[in-house]
């Protein structure tokens, strides 16, 4: 005796689809030859497309769907493997409107009811899902985006911060990029300590030297000279040619004492290390040792950006600064001329000599002047550009590249130990 004799197959089929009637998924059940046999409600609204769905073949109903062959292939092959597979995404297109579906489904066994042994499966819309996720796919590829365009414009950035750095006077070069400057007040009114220096004869020289050994020497004279600018504190103001100007005071100040003494020292510094390059210069061809004037005042001054929209330039503007290029048009070669209120600043510490009483173009008094004693000062001074062991002395020609000068002296290192091991007869 066969149980499912004694029950009606559309009733029993009925109750066992009754879960799926009411589910929000567009549920099926096919016989075990894959023809449909039972759809819910949500299958016929999810796929108005497919009309008399009833007893159709579930294969066609798939490529109704859309479903492409290869799909479909692997589908049935897969269920007939495993019993039941899953197709995660699945894009069905009606009218124009696009909705993503994942399909589910398992083949069904019942040792009673031959009618129930099919296959059952569910059509879940993800399409709210699909979006969200792609949406969330979407900013991460834009944060990343964001970030590679944010690490583009950072580098960007620093390389131009670099090279603003070579073009900026450090302590304004700081100011700048720290935001520490008062947007409130662009100019002040600051006691600074000035300092101007020009090359003897420049122009002479200029016109004896070919163009690239002139720029040689220049560039060499420039860099050293702002090396020890800045290894003093100064801000480095402007290169007008040949000449130079420095000033002590801003943005950073020591005090009015200590920056008079931090010009006058620098200058000293200079003038030894212009004497340290002299052979160097020699061998670059210029014709005879090169002399520098210079000239350090103190005083009030006007400090600020001054200029047009399009080009400004951080200065300083006063009399201390025209009298400093006046002293330094009257100091003789190789000297530090300072003016008086310098001088009460430095006498403590720095021996100088009465040079000579002047009244410089565009001052209305006669203004006491006095010559920085050369002797005393750069015999006390250790340059950090020459270094001496008790065998070897080594003088650093130009600081600008520290590693490219430590690496020459490797390279030297290496034929100073060629020569020990094959010394020529």
């Amino acid at each position: 005796m066969v149980l499912e004799e004694f029950f009606n197959q559309n009733k029993v089929l009925d109750l066992s689809f009754f879960n799926f009637e009411n589910a929000i998924t567009a549920a099926y059940f096919a016989d075990s030859d894959f023809n449909i046999s039972r759809v819910n409600t949500n299958f016929q609204q999810f796929f108005p497309m497919i009309r008399n769905i009833q007893g159709s073949p579930f294969p066609e109903v798939l490529t109704a769907l859309g479903v492409d062959a290869e799909t479909r292939k692997s589908f049935f092959e897969t269920l007939e493997k495993d019993g039941k597979v899953l197709i995660p995404h699945l894009e069905v297109t009606n009218n124009g409107v696009s909705k993503v579906y994942s399909l589910l489904t398992t083949r069904t066994n019942s040792s009673d009811f031959s009618f129930l042994r099919g296959y059952q499966g569910q059509f879940i819309d993800r399409t709210q899902e699909n979006v969200l996720r792609r949406e969330k796919e979407q900013l991460l590829i834009n944060e990343v985006a964001n970030q590679r365009l944010l690490e583009e414009k950072t580098n960007r950035l620093e390389k131009i911060s670099k090279r603003l750095a070579s073009y900026l006077a450090p302590q304004i070069y700081e100011s700048i990029f720290n935001d520490r400057e008062d947007k409130s007040a662009a100019y002040s009114r600051k006691n600074l300590t000035v300092f101007f220096s020009d090359i003897v004869g420049f122009t002479e020289l200029s016109d004896r030297l070919e163009p690239e050994v002139l720029a040689k020497i220049i560039n060499n004279y420039l860099s050293e000279m702002s090396t020890i600018a800045m290894s003093c504190g100064g801000t480095i103001d402007k290169f007008i040619g040949d000449a130079i100007m420095v000033f002590f005071g801003d943005p950073v100040s020591r005090g009015e004492k200590e920056d008079a003494l931090s010009a006058v020292e620098m200058a000293m510094k200079m003038q030894s290390r212009i004497n340290e390059l002299q052979a160097h210069w020699a061998d670059l061809g210029i014709p005879a040792p090169m002399k520098v004037r210079m000239g350090v005042s103190t005083g009030f001054c006007t400090v600020g950006d001054f200029g047009s929209k399009l080009r400004l330039d951080y200065t300083a503007f006063g009399s201390p600064v025209n009298l400093a290029a006046r002293l330094q048009s009257a100091s003789p070669p190789g000297g530090v001329l300072v003016s008086e209120q310098t001088h009460k600043l430095i006498k403590q510490e720095i021996n100088c000599s009465d040079f000579e009483t002047m009244t410089p173009k565009g001052f209305p008094r006669p203004i006491n002047t006095y010559l920085v004693d050369p002797e005393q000062t750069i015999a006390e001074m250790s340059s950090v550009f020459k270094i001496r062991g008790d065998r070897v002395s080594i003088d650093i020609f130009d600081s600008s590249d520290i590693a490219a000068a430590i690496e020459e002296l490797k390279k030297l290192e290496g034929e100073i130990r060629g020569i020990i091991k094959n010394p020529k007869p």
